[in-house]
């Protein structure tokens, strides 16, 4: 991928990353729970996108790996995992997470169309250019 796009996928995750910051820091209620977990598989997408070499082929590849690893590591807070591998550190409890929800799950399915449209449009745009 060009440099151009990868500039914006940094940028944007740098925005993003701010704003999950802020969030985690100053929120409550439903944009601390669901906000949070709309904007973390978004940017998950674009950090992949910034870091990696990888064009986008068949568009929706990406965004699929991010929405199957986001379930995985939900169906990890329903099975305790922080608890059965005795982690304390709490800052890992909170990136990992501790409460299984289904909102979760449907945040995270929310969050994944913009990277969906997003890896869409890149792959037709880089395919135009050939």
């Amino acid at each position: 991928m060009n440099r151009r796009i990868r500039t914006g996928m940094g940028t944007a995750s740098a925005v993003l990353f701010g704003a999950e910051l802020l969030i985690g820091l100053f929120a409550s209620g439903w944009v601390r729970w669901y906000l949070g977990d709309v904007f973390v598989v978004i940017l998950i997408y674009t950090l992949w996108r910034t870091v990696s070499p990888m064009k986008p082929k068949h568009g929706l590849l990406l965004p699929l790996g991010i929405l199957l690893f986001s379930f995985a590591v939900e169906f990890l807070q329903r099975w305790g995992f922080c608890d059965k591998m005795h982690i304390t550190n709490h800052l890992l409890r909170i990136l990992i997470g501790t409460g299984f929800s289904v909102k979760d799950l449907v945040s995270y399915c929310i969050g994944i169309v913009p990277c969906i449209v997003c890896e869409l449009f890149l792959h037709y745009t880089i395919s135009k250019q050939k």
